[in-house]
């Protein structure tokens, strides 16, 4: 190198720099990838997306590639910088030559380099797939040779670089990613989002109507007291059964009934003829399955049984769907009508509610992993059946009994929460 031209060698060490700089931010950049906006990104035609998507297919190749190139510049441009120092400031040069090169290489090869690649990943990943791409088929044996025996090393460990990139997202990953979407994502719809994936969390024990509360005809009872009922029933759709609700014969759509009259066909044995059978649905059934479950059975309304097939409650498609988005009423007070606020800021609500309509309408945070429903949570609460005038605190949550029964609590008075 003795013959070199002095200016010639400065030239070649900047390259060089330049090019450690090239190595290290397209490392960074690479590696900082969102994977999934990637794969939209190819998946809609970007090249630079498509080539960085298949460089990211195999890391341990990429990652070689990038070391050995960096490698080769920075031992080369350390080499150069000696020469120079040699021959500007003869042997105490090497001792302020490897001080430079040092700060010059941290600053502008890798600091300042893999700082703008993490800041702007694309922007400087999808051009640097250019160069790596080519350079990684001219280079591959010694690559392959680099990568059989750090793989083999990496074997030792349980690690395999064939399944480095056959990672998912789990629930709680895809949660975070829907929370951290900000201003991208409406926040109705990250609600919406956020309750698709507490679907699996939640049975249908937690949103059935329950047994008590079920509202259908019996086909015992006289004729009269059938139109009446029928004429007057809230809901679409009626379970049907003979003798007591044990013994459910159908599902009746109020449409099909209507027909019937409009027609003047109307009887008993004509409604029984126009009835469904009745859908069935295991306790315990997450909600998630359960929508599969209604889609794929063509069914809107199921009876939640037990282990022994007794009748626990009635869950509807309309409950699951307002897991998802919310209560169908623009004010979810008036949909619970068991509730009723008072002018002291206490709500007045019937033992009957369930906690998570409870929850959902007033806004708390009652436990929902035990009892389903108030009188269920005061009871365990208390282990014993209060009398009226009896309060106890439940999560924070002053809760007095106003009304009480035999074997229930009727009515309890609940306060805003405690701060202290």
């Amino acid at each position: 190198m003795d013959d070199i031209p002095i200016g010639v060698l400065f030239a070649s060490l900047a390259v060089l720099i330049l090019l450690s700089g090239f190595f290290s931010s397209s490392e960074t950049a690479l590696m900082s990838l969102n994977r999934y906006r990637l794969r939209h990104l190819a998946d809609s035609g970007n090249r630079g997306a498509r080539r960085a998507s298949r460089l990211l297919e195999r890391p341990d190749r990429l990652i070689g590639i990038i070391l050995l190139g960096n490698n080769f510049v920075n031992i080369l441009a350390s080499a150069i910088a000696t020469v120079i120092a040699l021959r500007l400031l003869g042997e105490a040069g090497i001792a302020v030559a490897t001080g430079l090169l040092t700060l010059t290489i941290l600053i502008f090869a890798e600091v300042a380099p893999k700082t703008m690649a993490a800041l702007h990943p694309e922007r400087v990943a999808f051009p640097a797939t250019l160069v790596l791409k080519p350079l990684l088929r001219l280079l591959y044996p010694f690559v392959w040779a680099v990568n059989l025996v750090s793989n083999a090393l990496l074997r030792l460990f349980g690690v395999s670089a064939e399944r480095i990139s056959g990672h998912h997202l789990s629930t709680d990953e895809l949660r975070s990613v829907v929370n951290e979407a900000g201003g991208l994502i409406p926040q109705k719809h990250q609600e919406m989002l956020l309750s698709i994936l507490d679907l699996e969390k939640v049975t249908v024990e937690d949103i059935m109507i329950p047994r008590n509360d079920i509202q259908g005809i019996n086909i015992e009872d006289d004729w009269e007291s059938l139109v009446k009922q029928l004429a007057t029933a809230q809901h679409s759709r009626l379970p049907v059964w003979r003798g007591d609700i044990d013994n459910i014969i159908g599902i009746l759509q109020l449409r099909k009934a209507l027909r019937l009259f409009t027609h003047g066909e109307a009887c008993k044995e004509e409604l029984v003829r126009v009835m469904r059978e009745p859908y069935f649905i295991p306790e315990g059934t997450p909600l998630n399955t359960q929508l599969l479950n209604f889609q794929r059975n063509k069914r809107r309304l199921g009876l939640v049984v037990d282990e022994y097939g007794d009748i626990l409650g009635l869950a509807t498609l309309e409950d699951i769907l307002e897991e998802i988005v919310g209560e169908f009423t623009t004010e979810p007070l008036t949909a619970i009508k068991e509730i009723q606020p008072q002018e002291d800021g206490t709500w007045l609500v019937d033992g009957s509610v369930a906690i998570r309509d409870l929850n959902r309408a007033l806004d708390l945070q009652l436990p929902t992993d035990g009892p389903k429903t108030l009188n269920g949570l005061v009871l365990e609460q208390l282990e014993t059946i209060p009398d009226a005038g009896t309060s106890v605190l439940i999560h924070g949550y002053p809760v007095e009994i106003v009304q009480a029964a035999s074997h229930a609590v009727k009515v309890a008075r609940i306060a805003p929460r405690h701060t202290s």
